[in-house]
């Protein structure tokens, strides 16, 4: 089903393909936790090329090709590749298809995974383009609301913080109003979801709500998927000093929200999550990203034919 494909936003997939990879993710996670040697990926080559900072994203990657006895290739960073002499990204990806059977990238620029996937011949995996896509990312938290909630549909889910920036809640959305769910947007005015990601969720059925009263929404939601303020994306650093720090969750607020509520978060955190919510039975962030592992063993099998 997923059999050479690249997989470059979260619009691509169906139901049918997302409950396959969080069926086969399922299964590798118990494959892993029973201490089975692996080998699915025995003599394949993966490219994990990083242009911009990963730390959960690049190692969850290498650490499931390396569970998969496949073997990788790395560039962590722009400045050891020949991007920094001038050459542009498609002859990169041109070069370093003629190596790999798979090749990962995350790139600053948005739209960059669709020019990478132009220029490939064998699988590209988008690992987060600029404020673009992340759809690994939205993977593993589908995974994750699955694991902590036991069904994907019938929630109400509260996306906080920078949403005008933040690849991880474009990608999330799609899903969530793919699987019926009920989205409350809550940011400053400046950091709002764009308009026509809103548009085109709503297109698909969703409903949604938006305001920036973060107590109110917490008392009705079953999830809160909480983002950092992102630095980077602010050419201006005054903007940002302006909205940094804006929503704050801390454990008094968890305890006025509506009871069983599940906290996410892509990370990493700054100060958008105090440490004193993760001790609370509902903080699910750094379970979330270890899931990173297995759905992205599940992407790697299924799109080399290796499941």
């Amino acid at each position: 089903m997923l059999k050479g494909k690249d997989i470059l936003n979260t619009a691509q997939f169906s139901l049918q393909e997302l409950n396959l990879i969080i069926n086969t993710a399922a299964n590798f996670e118990k494959r892993v936790k029973s201490g089975e040697v692996i080998r699915n990926m025995e003599g394949q080559v993966v490219a994990s090329l990083f242009f911009e900072p990963s730390t959960r994203t690049r190692l969850s990657f290498e650490t499931a090709i390396n569970r998969l006895g496949a073997r990788v290739i790395t560039m962590a960073n722009a400045a050891s590749s020949s991007v920094s002499k001038g050459e542009t990204l498609a002859d990169t990806i041109r070069t370093i298809d003629g190596y790999v059977d798979v090749i990962i990238m995350r790139h600053p620029m948005k739209g960059s995974a669709k020019i990478a996937a132009d220029n490939a011949t064998h699988p590209v995996i988008n690992g987060g383009d600029g404020a673009g896509q992340h759809p690994t990312q939205a993977l593993l938290d589908l995974y994750t609301i699955r694991k902590e909630k036991e069904v994907l549909d019938g929630h109400t889910i509260t996306f906080l913080g920078d949403l005008k920036n933040g690849r991880t809640v474009h990608s999330l959305g799609y899903f969530m109003a793919l699987c019926k769910n009920k989205m409350i947007f809550v940011s400053p005015k400046s950091l709002k979801m764009p308009v026509e990601i809103t548009a085109e969720l709503r297109s698909l059925g969703a409903e949604i709500e938006e305001t920036e009263d973060v107590e109110k929404a917490l008392s009705v939601s079953d999830i809160v998927y909480v983002t950092r303020v992102q630095r980077e994306r602010f050419e201006n650093p005054e903007d940002y000093e302006k909205v940094k720090g804006v929503y704050i969750i801390n454990r008094e607020m968890i305890n006025r929200a509506k009871k069983g509520i599940t906290i996410l978060h892509p990370l990493p955190r700054v100060d958008e999550i105090s440490t004193d919510v993760d001790d609370y039975e509902g903080a699910a962030y750094f379970r979330q990203a270890h899931n990173g592992l297995y759905v992205r063993m599940a992407l790697l099998t299924l799109i080399t034919g290796r499941a």
